[in-house]
C-alpha cells in the first residue's frame, strides 16, 4: 500500500514544500517543489494553509519536516523547536492538532540530508576523487556540506539495505590550519571570536574572511564585497584575488573533510549542501583531492576512500520523506 506525505525543508530563508509518495515496495517520488519566504508568514502553521491553498485546500494526514537546527529528542514531547534565522517555533506535540496530520517525523536538515545520501540512486551521485567507484553498502559514509554553515552527519550501512542515520555538529570543531596562509586567516578570525571553528572558513560566508586574509596579506585594501558576489567572482575567474579565495576554501575543505572521514573511521565521503553543488568543477579542478588524502602516515588510507558530491536537486525534501518511512512504514 502506498503512502502519500507532505515533505518540507525549513531554512532561515525559505521553506520548501511537496507532496511525496511511498510506494509499497518503497521508492520514493517527489511531486514539484513549492518554495515559501519564512518571512512571509507569521507561523509554520500558516506557511502550511498556503501550500495547503496551493495544492487545492487539502493536505495528506502525514507529513515529515527537515529542519535546520537542532530539534531535540524524539522522546521529549514537550519540546520547543526554535529557529536560528527565522522567528518561527515549533512544537512537535501540537503538530496533529495544528496540521491535521496523524503522522509525522521531525528531523534535522543534515539527518535529513544523510537519509538522501543513503536511498539515492547512483546517478546522483558525481564522482570528486579518490577511486571512482560506487558508495560501499557497508561501513561508514561521512556527510558534509557547506552552506551558511557546516553540516556534518554519517551514515551507517549493514551491508543488507538497512541504515543508520547520525546527525552531528561537526562543523564546530576546531579550525586547523595546515600552512602560513591558513595561519594568517586564522589569526583574521582570532581578532572576531575567541575560538575558532572549521565552519568559521568551510562555509558559504567563510569565504569573505578568506578574501580579506588575502588582502591583508598583499597589503590591498579591504573592499566590502558579500559573499555571494566573492563566489561569482572567484568561480569566473574575474578577479584573481577572489579566484585564489576560492581556491584557499577549496583546499581547506578538502583538509576538513579528511579530518571528518578519520574521525569517523569513514568508508566514503559524500559532499552535499546547495554550495557543493554549484562550485562542482572548480572543486574537481581544485587541490580538494590533494587535501584530502593529506594525512601524514594514513595517506594511503585516504586515497583509497571514494569521495561524492550528491548532486539531487531537492536531498532535503527526499530525505525527510525518507526518514518518515523509516520512521513509520518499515
Amino acid at each position: 500500500m502506498s503512502t502519500t506525505l507532505v515533505t518540507v525543508d525549513i531554512g532561515g530563508t525559505h521553506a520548501r514544500f511537496a507532496l511525496a509518495g511511498i510506494a509499497a515496495g518503497g521508492a520514493i517520488t517527489l511531486g514539484e517543489p513549492v518554495t515559501l519566504h519564512t518571512h512571509d508568514h507569521a507561523s509554520f502553521q500558516t506557511a502550511w494553509e498556503h501550500f495547503a491553498q496551493l495544492q487545492g485546500g487539502t493536505l495528506p494526514p502525514a507529513v515529515a519536516i527537515a529542519i535546520a537546527g537542532p530539534v531535540g529528542r524524539q522522546e521529549d514531547h514537550e519540546r520547543m523547536i526554535r529557529f536560528t534565522n527565522n522567528p518561527w517555533v515549533i512544537r512537535p506535540a501540537l503538530i496533529p492538532e495544528k496540521l491535521g496530520a496523524e503522522r509525522y517525523t521531525v528531523i534535522n536538515d543534515f539527518g535529513a540530508v544523510g537519509h538522501a545520501v543513503a536511498r539515492a540512486g547512483a546517478e546522483f551521485f558525481l564522482h570528486l576523487a579518490g577511486p571512482d567507484q560506487p558508495l560501499p553498502n557497508r561501513g561508514t559514509l561521512s556527510v558534509l556540506g557547506p552552506g551558511t554553515g557546516m553540516g556534518v552527519a554519517h551514515v551507517w550501512r549493514d551491508g543488507s539495505g538497512d541504515y543508520r542515520v547520525q546527525a552531528t555538529e561537526g562543523g564546530h570543531v576546531d579550525y586547523a590550519p595546515v600552512d602560513s596562509i591558513e595561519d594568517a586567516i586564522l589569526a583574521r578570525l582570532r581578532q572576531r571570536y575567541r575560538r575558532v571553528s572549521a565552519e568559521r572558513v568551510v562555509s558559504g560566508p567563510g569565504l569573505v574572511d578568506i578574501y580579506e586574509a588575502l588582502a591583508g596579506m598583499e597589503g590591498r585594501a579591504i573592499q566590502q564585497v558579500d559573499d555571494k558576489t566573492l563566489w561569482g567572482l572567484g568561480t569566473s575567474g574575474e578577479d584573481s584575488l577572489a579566484a585564489a579565495a576560492v581556491d584557499r576554501f577549496c583546499l581547506a575543505l578538502g583538509s576538513f573533510a579528511g579530518d571528518i572521514a578519520l574521525a569517523q573511521g569513514a568508508s566514503a565521503v559524500v559532499i552535499a549542501g546547495g554550495l557543493g553543488l554549484r562550485i562542482k568543477d572548480t572543486l574537481i579542478r581544485s587541490g580538494f583531492a590533494n587535501r584530502f588524502t593529506a594525512k601524514g602516515r594514513f595517506e594511503g588510507l585516504m586515497a583509497a576512500l571514494p569521495v561524492k558530491l550528491i548532486t539531487h536537486p531537492q536531498p532535503g525534501l527526499f530525505g525527510a520523506a525518507a526518514a518518515f518511512a523509516k520512521e513509520h512504514l518499515q
